[in-house]
């Protein structure tokens, strides 16, 4: 397909390499069918062609690029259809470059139909056999591709799509020359008979609880810390909100009433009005996409569930982790079940960095000195959970005093007294001297004293 770009086009493509973006300069057909398969693998993406990551344009690409792509084809298994890979030139006035756009497909791609790679982050991971074969077996067919039975183009929301459009416009390539159907069959909302597939009524249904009941999210306030605690008493809980809608919607909805529930309070400091929340906004929004974007929608007895308790809340998502992601490389691999939910949400702007979903959730909680928060797989589900609790020496201490002192300070809470050999056990790796100092140091801050002398020495908060 060969579709020139306006100048939006152009500035869509200029940003950093990563989940769905790349650049090669002079790719070999090796290199580009590698870098084909693991967009593909993952949430598709664009490849710049004739241009590095700097922006710098290399050349004419025009003479070389099509046997190339032809060969890097040839080595993909099994065979790119026509509506997962297109491709197209732009003059520019240093030269000519082409984007090739990959949409995700919805069975695993390989080269040769030996390598399986998948994009994670900025890079292209290669997967064992026992990774690979995973994902093959875990979801033969994609709930997202297949055709819902009884849908019909009536139940997809015109407003939604054109709001799609709209935002797809100002963060990706043009679509302002692509008609309603050709933007629809983009974002793998038509099955090839022009009928909704489950990611168009997962993206633009009107109401898509008619065909998929067990697409919502119920939120419930619960008393006390636990659910055992909480029906001891006369009322098993304050309140429990349902919602429901296509996953933007749902998305919006969602938040607004998490948003409500883990609002504090509005302290006005100044001039300045200061709201305090009882979770990070940035946490908790993040968790609820993720939950939204990755659950198992071919899990048909259980919704997303949201629990708020006195001291913490969960998000429980229905599904194992997806593909080869465990607890254990959850932080440094990614994949996604539902591939185009995530890419109509990353065009719709609820998704800033595709991948990212986990560290933002971390480092959210952790500027605001809250704990990490626990990630826990069950038999079916998957679950993020997040402490309202704050590291109060954080807070008071934690620009003027070393991790280690911190720690000093956190066993001194909880245990009343250290020693020298308790803090070198905390410590291993540190010399006796530094440690030394450390406690010298608390103890001129007037924040620990120092108890006896030589071997009987203990120190205790002040």
């Amino acid at each position: 397909m060969d579709r020139p770009l306006d100048g939006r086009s152009r500035r869509a493509h200029t940003g950093e390499p990563g989940p769905m973006l790349d650049y090669m300069a002079d790719p070999d057909a090796r290199s580009l069918a590698q870098l084909i398969v693991s967009f593909a693998n993952a949430s598709g993406g664009t490849i710049i062609i004739g241009m590095d990551a700097d922006g710098r344009v290399q050349g004419d690409v025009a003479e070389h690029l099509e046997p190339v792509l032809r060969r890097a084809l040839l080595l993909c298994q099994p065979r790119f259809g026509e509506a997962d890979l297109s491709w197209y030139y732009e003059d520019l006035p240093e030269g000519q470059v082409a984007a090739i756009i990959v949409r995700p497909t919805p069975y695993q791609m390989s080269i040769e139909g030996r390598e399986v790679y998948v994009r994670s982050g900025r890079s292209n991971l290669r997967l064992e056999a026992d990774r690979a074969e995973r994902i093959t077996s875990a979801y033969p067919i994609s709930f997202e591709d297949q055709s819902v039975a009884g849908a019909t183009l009536q139940d997809l929301d015109e407003e939604i799509v054109e709001e799609y459009r709209q935002n797809r416009i100002r963060r990706g390539p043009s679509a302002n020359t692509l008609s309603r159907q050709e933007l629809l069959r983009d974002a793998g909302a038509l099955d090839p008979s022009g009928n909704p597939t489950g990611a168009g009524i997962l993206l633009f249904g009107r109401n898509p609880q008619e065909f998929f009941p067990q697409v919502g999210v119920v939120i419930v306030r619960f008393r006390g810390t636990s659910v055992r605690e909480s029906a001891q008493g006369a009322e098993r809980y304050n309140r429990r909100i349902e919602l429901s809608g296509p996953a933007p919607r749902l998305v919006e909805r969602t938040w607004q009433a998490l948003f409500d529930e883990i609002h504090a309070s509005s302290v006005t400091n100044g001039l300045e009005r200061q709201e305090r929340y009882d979770y990070p906004p940035e946490a908790v929004r993040e968790a609820v996409v993720n939950a939204i974007c990755h659950r198992d929608y071919t899990s048909t007895g259980q919704r997303i569930e949201i629990r708020l308790f006195d001291d913490h809340m969960e998000i429980t998502s229905p599904g194992r982790l997806p593909g080869h992601i465990t607890l254990d490389n959850m932080l440094d691999e990614h994949f996604s079940r539902n591939p185009r939910l995530v890419r109509g949400l990353f065009y719709w702007g609820y998704i800033e960095e595709l991948g990212q979903g986990i560290d933002i959730m971390i480092d959210a909680m952790r500027r605001e000195h809250h704990p990490a928060p626990a990630f826990t797989e069950g038999a079916r589900s998957f679950t993020v959970s997040f402490s309202n609790a704050v590291d109060r020496l954080e807070i008071e201490y934690g620009e003027d005093l070393s991790a280690r002192q911190l720690l000093a300070l956190r066993f001194l809470q909880e245990n009343e007294r250290i020693t020298n050999r308790e803090y070198r056990q905390l410590c291993p790796d540190v010399t006796a001297e530094t440690l030394r100092l450390d406690l010298r140091d608390l103890m001129t801050r007037g924040i620990i004293i120092q108890v006896g002398s030589k071997r009987g020495t203990y120190y205790v908060l002040k």
